[in-house]
């Protein structure tokens, strides 16, 4: 087993004061009808004064840069600044930048910034905590299959070190600290979603999960297929029934407080649809149907890392979606842990199995909130797009999420979950029916599916992050191709409102 915290995630960060030794210094550029201008103005005149401004931005103009959001133009550094270079990257009108911008710019300026040994940035006078989230987002990279030929040369590494200059030794220290704290968590989450399902299987996950959690000081609990069955867990079984590696739960509580969250990840390592299979055209992307798993666990050790006061567990099934002689059929029945049954009319739509195997799993500890994510449905990027969660649930903690999401700029977006559709689910031989007859608001469905495994009382929050959990598209921002991290900035920053309350 090759854990993942063995791998360094991304480049270090640090606060200085100084330019220091560095090779380049990266500064913001913003745009109006008058020219660019260097972003922030007035700060940092001892290392970047209004002559070596003056020069720098007239150099700038001079090869054609604009400031446009995330544009990127890199010149000689004026004489006496003490780097080889600087790097402007575009922020776009002064009036519009926002901390998701400077995310967004300090993203493509790490992913910029290969085969560089040092940056250091005045970004971090615009916002501390988005530009250093940025820059390590920006610059993570996972190379741990190329070999030989394929695998990085020094000038396609990525940047080492990145500092961020501020005004004193104890500016945002703490902001500094969560920053750096969410932006490995997510790059622990790319981790697991990049790496391929020949490499992380259920056992394999559950094994990688537990080591990160235990070294983390948390309670760690793995059932296994025999545990499973002893239980009663019909939809985790039988989604796994069809290959030849086992599924597993694994539960990991991180005890701070009183009040008490479930988070719930869909955690299908390889989905090729099973029985009903899917095309051909594509199926590698499947190795991303692990992607709310992954962010779920990240987000518990990331609770645990900012000493948050409540109670995170997470309860995440894990399976392996195959077609073979034993594998679950269109028409069977099942029974779910506590007892519902469930006509399976399509195997592709196997992960509210699981999860509703979760919900009720999670129930039993008498959660305040359960908040459970999943690559679930294709329909979500027919209604959303590729780069917008949808966020279904209880009314008031729906909308409270989809704030929140929107706030920290992973874009999650309320959606209702209308009475009618209910009916369709309904299954003549067994109490439910896996699928809706019709592809008519199948985001929706699937939604008022998991509903009927949430305990009553429970605030809920389902989010459906098929498309913005994989990035199959070219790099934006601080997204590189492949696995994103979404929506752990959103998990957390949901856990961090709720332990304001």
């Amino acid at each position: 087993m090759t854990a993942v915290a063995d791998r360094s995630l991304g480049p270090e960060l640090i606060r200085t004061e100084s330019i220091g030794e560095a090779d380049v210094l990266v500064v913001g550029l913003t745009s109006s009808d008058d020219g660019p201008a260097i972003a922030p103005a007035d700060a940092f005149e001892d290392v970047l004064d209004t002559d070596t401004r003056e020069t720098l931005l007239a150099a700038l103009r001079a090869v054609g840069a604009k400031g446009k959001p995330e544009e990127l133009t890199r010149v000689p550094a004026p004489a006496g600044l003490g780097v080889d270079s600087v790097l402007a990257v575009g922020l776009g009108a002064l009036e519009k930048v926002d901390a998701e911008q400077i995310r967004k710019s300090a993203g493509a300026a790490g992913r910029a910034l290969t085969g560089v040994g040092t940056a250091v940035t005045i970004l971090s006078g615009l916002d501390l905590g988005a530009a250093a989230e940025g820059f390590y987002l920006g610059a993570y990279q996972f190379s741990e299959f190329k070999s030989g030929k394929s695998a990085p040369k020094p000038g396609d590494q990525p940047v080492q070190r990145v500092e961020f200059l501020v005004p004193d030794a104890g500016f945002g220290e703490e902001t500094f600290f969560r920053a750096q704290a969410v932006a490995e968590a997510i790059a622990t989450a790319r981790d697991f979603v990049n790496t391929p399902p020949s490499h992380l299987y259920p056992a394999e996950f559950a094994d990688r999960a537990a080591e990160l959690a235990k070294a983390a000081g948390l309670l760690v609990e793995v059932i296994d297929e025999k545990g499973l069955a002893a239980d009663g867990y019909g939809g985790i079984l039988g989604v796994g029934k069809g290959s030849s590696r086992p599924p597993r739960l694994i539960r990991i509580t991180y005890a701070g407080g009183d009040t008490k969250v479930g988070l719930i990840g869909k955690g299908i390592t390889f989905d090729t649809g099973g029985i009903s299979i899917k095309p051909a055209q594509g199926m590698e992307n499947m190795t991303s149907d692990m992607g709310g798993a992954a962010a779920v666990i990240a987000t518990v050790l990331l609770a645990a890392r900012l000493s948050l006061p409540i109670t995170v567990t997470a309860t995440v099934p894990m399976a392996e979606n195959m077609p073979s002689s034993t594998a679950q059929r269109p028409g069977d029945v099942l029974t779910q842990y506590g007892g519902t049954t469930v006509e399976v009319i399509n195997t592709d739509a196997e992960g509210r199995l699981i999860l509703a195997d979760a919900i009720v799993r999670a129930g039993e500890d008498d959660p305040d909130y359960i908040i459970d994510v999943a690559t679930l449905t294709g329909a979500q990027m027919v209604a959303l797009g590729t780069r917008t969660p949808g966020v279904m649930g209880t009314d008031e903690f729906r909308d409270r999420v989809a704030r929140i999401s929107q706030a920290v700029g992973e874009n999650g977006w309320a959606m209702p979950l209308p009475a009618e559709l209910r009916a369709d689910i309904n299954s003549k031989i067994a109490d439910l029916a896996n699928v809706a007859p019709h592809r008519w608001g199948g985001m929706l469905s699937a939604a008022l599916f998991l509903k009927e495994f949430v305990p009553e009382g429970v605030q809920w929050a389902h989010l459906d992050v098929a498309g913005p959990a994989y990035n199959t598209g070219g790099p934006f921002g601080y997204i590189g191709k492949g696995g994103t991290g979404v929506p752990v900035r959103t998990l957390i920053s949901t856990l961090e409102d709720i332990a304001a309350e």
